[in-house]
């Protein structure tokens, strides 16, 4: 089994920010030298989760409503007391989320649903530069 490590560059908005990162994994997976296996998308920080979901703008906005309701940014939040950075929501939401997913790709594409789509989701308070790790394996 071969392995193939690259990365993703985005720029986010921050406060629950989704972005449909689909094409730009298959474009790296297009670029790898591998044409079977499983890519796994990894956020490394505490702020960031990557999701599936079908990327429409009425489900965006319910995911980001469902955020809002399972964290509420004005709660009081330990995390904010000891590091006074108003992000205890964002580390809690990206706790609930997931650092991390697999997709698996057969003949350079990815299997994925009709509509389902990859997307990152920047938790943070504020806009951020991200940068995402992919590890593709296969033959």
């Amino acid at each position: 089994m071969a392995l193939h490590t690259t990365t993703l560059e985005l720029s986010t908005q921050g406060d629950s920010d989704i972005i449909d990162i689909t094409h730009r994994v298959q474009e790296e997976l297009l670029n790898s030298p591998l044409s079977d296996g499983l890519v796994t998308v990894f956020v490394p920080g505490s702020t960031g989760g990557v999701i599936t979901l079908e990327f429409e703008p009425g489900l965006v906005h319910d995911l980001q409503e469902a955020f809002e309701r399972w964290a509420p940014r004005d709660h009081d939040y330990r995390h904010d007391r000891a590091w006074r950075d108003g992000n205890g929501h964002a580390h809690v939401r990206a706790s609930l989320i997931g650092p991390s997913l697999s997709i698996p790709f057969k003949e350079r594409k990815l299997i994925l649903g009709t509509w389902q789509q990859i997307a990152f989701v920047d938790f943070d308070n504020r806009p951020r530069r991200r940068v995402l790790i992919l590890q593709i394996m296969g033959e």
